[in-house]
């Protein structure tokens, strides 16, 4: 019997050498991805490169995304890449986020998984362990942080053959998921009203809880996330997160991203007004 079709999706803004990483990965998998799918966003040169390094066998679809109102559409262009996969006739989608370089066996796994028989009458998504690098030693030498990579304390590895039901929705990321494309539709995808950075992953875990879906962790699929520096909290997506937690919160009932919102409040990067809602500008929520 022939598997269903598997395509690895990722979405790229630079960050070239991470994708590079990425396609290293992938070309070292016990099972092949049998489409990839590269989503650039406002960034053509990611089209040559993967044109440049993935193997001429490989079914490499590489659609292009704009940004909206200058800010990256992450939702819009992770549903880009599910249709795009699906238009190839992938049934399961492997979504990974461009700094992450798959372990040799992600793919197989995640194929596996999805294609196990489940009493469960409700869509299904499963997300593989990630790893982070460390901060390189400086240059010349010196004191530094060349140590193995660190597993986020609420998200440790399973024994390869594990899997386990999480009941935690929001502990789902989309660094490392996957879910067949049918599944995918019946989440709905990724709520597109979210722009830049912060909330649309926990948004998509309410959203699967909502439509009577589980989550899962599963053992196998592990990954790692390769270094680059970001601040903490990131300062950089202040505006991102303060606009997308205003949508989550009134969506859902509760702030998302709370420990963050309120260091932006101690930083003075935001206030909140007399209704409660989140402002970057200090000055609105004090004329509130």
């Amino acid at each position: 019997m022939t598997a269903p079709r598997l395509a690895v999706i990722t979405i790229v803004r630079g960050r070239h050498d991470h994708l590079a990483g990425q396609i290293g990965g992938l070309r070292v998998q016990g099972r092949a991805p049998d489409t990839y799918v590269v989503v650039a966003i406002d960034d053509p040169g990611a089209h040559d490169l993967v044109g440049k390094l993935a193997p001429p066998e490989w079914d490499v679809r590489t659609p292009l995304s704009p940004l909206r109102d200058g800010r990256l559409p992450l939702s819009q262009a992770r549903n880009l890449g599910a249709a795009t996969a699906r238009a190839a006739g992938a049934e399961h989608l492997v979504f990974l986020d461009v700094d992450c370089i798959p372990n040799p066996t992600l793919v197989e796994r995640y194929g596996e998984v999805l294609g196990q028989a489940t009493d469960h009458a409700g869509p299904r998504v499963v997300c593989g362990d990630v790893a982070y690098q460390q901060p390189p030693p400086p240059p010349g030498g010196g004191a530094g942080t060349d140590s193995p990579p660190r597993h986020h304390p609420a998200r440790p590895p399973l024994p390869p053959g594990e899997m386990r039901v999480v009941d935690d929705v929001s502990l789902f990321w989309s660094l490392s998921f996957a879910v067949t494309a049918h599944d995918f539709s019946l989440v709905g995808g990724f709520d597109e009203d979210y722009l830049g950075y912060g909330a649309e992953d926990t948004d998509f875990g309410q959203r699967l809880a909502s439509g009577g879906g589980r989550l899962y962790f599963v053992g196998g699929a592990g990954a790692v996330h390769q270094y680059h520096p970001s601040p903490s909290p990131p300062v950089q997506h202040v505006a991102d997160i303060v606009t997308n937690a205003n949508v989550f919160a009134g969506k859902w009932g509760w702030w998302p991203m709370l420990s963050w919102l309120e260091q932006f409040r101690d930083l003075g990067l935001a206030q909140r007004d007399r209704d409660g809602r989140w402002h970057t500008d200090g000055g609105a929520a004090q004329r509130a």
